[in-house]
C-alpha cells in the first residue's frame, strides 16, 4: 500500500492584499492544491502527504490543517492513498488530528515523533501507541532527529510494530543507514521501511525500504517514481543513473530548510505561488543563484 514515490506535497499559500512573502496575510490556495494534486497522480506519485513538514504543518492552524486534508482526499478520489500528516508533540492533540483525519477518510496517518519535549523511548512509546489505539487507520512513524531532538530507536520502532498492529511502517529520515537495517532486522516481515531522505533512496531500496517520502518528487515525481519503479524491475543500472542524475537536484532543493528551496523553485517554475509562512522566509541571493543554476542544469529552468 505505500510503496513507490509518495510525495510529500506543499502547501500552496496566496498572499492577501499584497503581503510579501512570510505568510502574514496568506490564505491556502485551494485550486492550486488540487491542481498540484492532480500533477503528482498524473505523473507516477503512489500516494500523497498532505500536512507533513514539507506541508508548513507547523504554522497551519487547526482548521486549515483539517482543510488541507479533507481538500486532498476529495481531489485524490481513492487514486492512491493518503497519508495525512497528523503527528504533534502533545498526544492529545495528535489522537485530536489523528482522529479528525480518519473521520475525513484518510488511508493512513503519518506520526512524526514529538517534537521540542524531547521524550525518553518510554514516553515514545507510550506516545505512539496511544496514538494507534484511537484509530483503526495505519500508522506510519516519521523519525526525523535532526529536526524534533529525539531519535526512535530501533528496540522502540520493533516494541511498537509488535504491540500495535495498525503501526505499519516507519519514515526514517536518520541519515543513518546502519539504524535503518537494524530496523529491518529487528521489526517483522511486513513492517515497511520508507526512506525519508531523497538521496538515500536507493541505498534504502537496496537495504529492504520499500519506497520514498519525498520531496524532490514535488518537481520531478515521474523521474523518482521511475527511480523506485526500475529498482523493483531489477533494472539497478536505470535505477543507479536516476540517482545520479537527481542527486544535485535534490542537494539544491535542501540548500536551505525544507520547504524553502523546493517551494522556491515551484514558484520560478510556476508552479505555485512561493509565499511562506514566517518562521520561513525567502533564500539567500547566493542559495538563490544555486538553485536557480541546478534547475538549468536538470532541463527545468531556461
Amino acid at each position: 500500500m505505500f510503496k513507490g514515490s509518495i510525495v510529500a506535497i506543499v502547501t500552496p499559500f496566496s498572499a492577501v492584499g499584497g503581503s510579501a512573502s512570510g505568510g502574514k496575510n496568506s490564505v491556502i490556495d485551494e485550486k492550486k492544491l488540487r491542481e498540484l494534486i492532480d500533477f503528482q497522480i498524473n505523473h507516477g506519485s503512489s500516494g500523497i502527504v498532505p500536512c507533513g513538514t514539507t506541508g508548513e504543518s507547523a504554522t497551519l492552524n487547526f482548521d486549515e490543517h483539517e482543510s488541507v486534508i479533507q481538500i486532498t482526499i476529495d481531489q485524490v478520489k481513492k487514486r492512491v492513498p493518503v497519508i495525512a500528516g497528523t503527528g504533534s508533540n502533545s498526544t492529545q492533540e495528535a489522537i485530536m488530528l489523528t482522529q479528525q483525519a480518519a473521520k475525513a477518510g484518510a488511508d493512513a496517518s503519518l506520526q512524526v515523533s514529538p517534537y521540542y519535549n524531547r521524550p525518553t523511548q518510554k514516553g515514545l512509546y507510550e506516545h505512539f501507541k496511544a496514538i494507534a489505539h484511537s484509530v483503526k487507520i495505519p500508522i506510519i512513524l516519521y523519525n526525523i532527529a535532526g529536526r524534533t531532538g529525539v531519535n526512535i530507536e530501533p528496540e522502540t520502532i520493533a516494541k511498537l510494530a509488535k504491540d500495535c498492529k495498525n503501526i505499519v511502517a516507519v519514515k526514517e529520515a536518520s541519515g543513518s543507514l546502519d539504524q535503518m537495517s537494524r530496523i529491518r532486522q529487528l521489526c517483522p516481515k511486513e513492517f515497511d521501511l520508507i526512506s525519508g531522505d531523497d538521496g538515500l533512496t536507493l541505498p534504502v531500496l537496496s537495504i529492504g525500504g520499500i519506497g520514498i517520502i519525498s520531496v524532490v518528487a514535488n518537481i520531478v515525481p515521474a523521474d523518482v517514481a521511475n527511480l523506485v519503479l526500475a529498482f523493483t524491475k531489477g533494472d539497478f543500472n536505470k535505477a543507479k543513473a536516476l540517482h545520479y542524475k537527481l542527486l544535485p537536484l535534490i542537494k539544491a532543493v535542501f540548500l536551505e530548510t525544507n520547504p524553502i528551496p523546493i517551494k522556491t523553485a515551484m514558484g520560478l517554475l510556476g508552479m505555485c505561488d512561493p509565499e511562506l509562512r514566517l518562521p520561513m522566509c525567502g533564500m539567500s541571493e547566493d542559495n538563490l543563484e544555486k538553485l536557480k543554476k541546478a534547475l538549468r542544469d536538470y532541463g527545468l529552468l531556461k
